[in-house]
């Protein structure tokens, strides 16, 4: 029979793995409640038209990458989201959260994308999202980009530089858009498949282009920056002071799109190179407009996302280790009547905060105690004969060379909170 497998660029993440998750979702957890963010958690499967009318009909998300099906039991049309800020505006209108104050969110998550995988890209990726919605100006989108600072500075991450442009308004788009259709229209010869495509569908997209051919043409191009109205031009310039007056150094980059059709004025993107062709770990901006695309009424909105797996193998890079949790105690026991000591003390162990792993399986007492010592905690509890008529505990240090020690139970907790608080 042959043997099953997990689907390609859907990963298992190991026990070896996962403690680094955890480790990072809690200081996700204590940082977004630094800046007074509230967790929101949406469903993982949406109703496909959420994503065609948000993210855009002509994107290679909607077009190529998205997991969509009819549902056999009742026809809906359904997607596996492929990104988190639809459904976390979806939410907020559904559930009318802005109604009586502006709302500050933020989830943690998988998204599912179809895409060849390959390294810090897999189809099932998980992402980190924050969002403010009912919050007029550019304030909110630099306190954003502080967040993202302040989370670098937590994660001990270095080297990670910050890119900023305005897609201005959609009018400043459609003065640009004009522009831009006849620039490339004469450049036609020069253009690749997809951006031949979308010349006449969705023109700003050829300019999120990763065609290595297509670069000089993109250089070229005229940029959406030098059409900003007065409006999107003040409002760009006052992201830019509050950033300054933070000393948060950016680079304006007018090549910069996102690569969702949402957004409009601020956008943004953290940016490394230590992880070569995935270099950007975190991006976003402001999206006024999409609560209107999705049936709501016009909600200010902005917010960023950011790939966990990008983010742990840069902790990784800059040699950040988040520490395993190994348990305090390994509890052993072996002999006549033994057993029924071990299950009371491990019990009273953890109502005593004392994080505890009883010995199952049975075995010699040597392969007991290899098993103790491979668990990574820092004492054996030995439990035997000779502890039972004694009424005591014999506790054995395993990652120094002190002596073993065999004492009653409130003993045997000090000395075990001693050392693991020390």
């Amino acid at each position: 029979m042959e043997k099953l497998k997990a689907i390609r660029g859907m990963n298992d993440i190991l026990p070896d793995e996962s403690f680094k998750w955890e480790a990072f979702e809690h200081v996700i957890r204590e940082w977004a409640a630094s800046f007074g963010y509230k967790n929101l958690r949406t469903p993982i499967l949406e109703s496909t038209n959420l994503f065609v009318r948000s993210i855009g009909e002509v994107t290679d998300i909607v077009e190529k990458e998205m997991y969509s099906f009819s549902d056999r039991l009742n026809g809906e049309e359904l997607t596996l989201r492929p990104e988190g800020t639809a459904s976390a505006v979806r939410a907020v209108i559904e559930h009318n959260l802005t109604y009586s104050a502006p709302q500050r969110v933020y989830y943690m998550g998988p998204m599912f994308r179809h895409e060849r995988p390959q390294k810090g890209r897999y189809r099932q990726f998980h992402q980190v999202g924050v969002e403010s919605m009912g919050i007029p100006g550019s304030d909110i989108d630099a306190e954003h980009i502080l967040m993202g600072a302040s989370l670098w500075r937590e994660l001990g991450l270095e080297e990670i530089s910050l890119e900023v442009n305005s897609l201005g308004s959609s009018e400043d788009r459609a003065t640009f858009k004009e522009a831009l259709v006849e620039y490339l229209t004469a450049r036609r010869d020069e253009l690749d498949e997809d951006s031949i495509r979308r010349l006449t569908k969705n023109p700003l997209r050829i300019l999120d282009s990763k065609n290595p051919d297509m670069q000089s043409v993109i250089e070229g191009a005229p940029k959406l920056i030098n059409f900003l109205s007065d409006k999107s031009q003040k409002i760009f310039d006052e992201f830019k002071r509050v950033l300054d007056i933070n000393r948060i150094d950016c680079r304006v980059n007018p090549t910069l799109v996102r690569g969702l059709d949402y957004y409009n004025d601020i956008v943004y993107e953290w940016k490394t190179e230590k992880l070569g062709s995935q270099g950007t770990i975190c991006a976003g901006g402001r999206y006024d407009g999409l609560s209107e695309q999705i049936g709501g009424k016009a909600i200010p909105a902005c917010g960023f996302a950011m790939g966990i797996e990008r983010i742990l193998a840069l902790v990784d890079l800059n040699s950040r280790r988040f520490s395993v949790k190994s348990p305090d105690a390994y509890l052993i026991y072996s002999g006549q009547g033994t057993d029924v000591i071990a299950w009371e003390t491990a019990q009273r162990f953890r109502a005593d905060g004392i994080s505890c792993v009883l010995h199952c399986g049975g075995g010699s007492f040597k392969s007991q105690m290899k098993r103790a010592d491979s668990s990574g905690a820092n004492f054996a509890v030995i439990v035997g004969e000779e502890e039972l008529s004694q009424g005591g505990l014999t506790v054995k240090p395993l990652r120094t060379g002190d002596l073993q020690q065999t004492v009653k139970y409130d003993a045997a907790i000090a000395l075990i909170k001693d050392a693991r608080d020390s």
